[in-house]
C-alpha cells in the first residue's frame, strides 16, 4: 500500500521505529519528516500528510506527535481528511470500517512501539464497510458538512 507518515520532533523516535516497520512488510512509504529530533511545528507535518493524500500519491497516511491530538487536529482541517487518534486496536479498525478514516494518529508520549504496530497492522488491515448503507449514508453527511464550512471559510478569507 502507498502510505505516507509524518512527524513533529516529539514523534520521530516513534515515526522511525513505524517507518521501518512498514518497510519490513512491503508497503510503499512517503516519509515528509521529521527527520530528526530538533524542535519543529507539528502542523507543518500533518499539512505535509494531508496535501499527499489530497494528490493522491498516498492512499492512507499516519501522523505521531507526543500526545497525538496537535496533528490530528490540524489535519482534520484539510478536506478529504478523517484523521483520529487511536490508541486501542477496536478504534484502528473500527474508524476505517465505519467512517472511512484515512489517517491514524498516535502519541508517541502515550504509547511504544509495540502497541504502535499492533495499531498500523489493525488500521491497514481494515477496510471502510461501504456495502453498508448506513455508513455509507453517515459518510457522506460528513463529507456534505465539509463541503458546506469549507465553502463558507473560503468566503470570508476571499471576502
Amino acid at each position: 500500500m502507498k502510505l505516507v507518515i509524518g512527524a513533529d520532533h516529539a514523534g520521530f523516535p516513534l515515526k522511525e521505529e513505524v517507518r521501518g516497520y512498514l518497510e519490513r512488510l512491503g508497503h510503499d512509504i512517503t516519509d515528509v519528516g521529521a527527520f530528526n529530533t530538533e524542535p519543529s511545528d507539528y502542523p507543518d507535518f500533518a499539512e505535509e500528510v494531508g496535501r499527499t493524500l489530497m494528490a493522491g500519491r498516498a492512499e492512507r497516511g499516519i501522523l505521531i506527535c507526543g500526545s497525538g491530538v496537535g496533528v490530528c487536529v490540524a489535519a482534520n482541517k484539510m478536506p478529504g481528511v478523517r484523521a483520529s487518534m487511536c490508541h486501542d486496536s477496536y478504534s484502528a479498525h473500527q474508524g476505517v470500517e465505519h467512517d472511512d478514516m484515512n489517517v491514524l494518529v498516535m502519541g508517541s508520549r502515550i504509547i511504544g512501539p509495540a502497541l504502535a504496530f499492533d495499531l498500523v497492522a489493525t488500521y491497514l488491515n481494515a477496510h471502510f464497510q461501504s456495502q453498508e448503507e448506513r455508513f455509507v449514508r453517515r459518510l457522506n453527511k460528513v463529507k456534505a458538512i465539509e463541503a458546506r464550512y469549507m465553502a463558507e471559510a473560503a468566503k470570508t478569507t476571499n471576502s
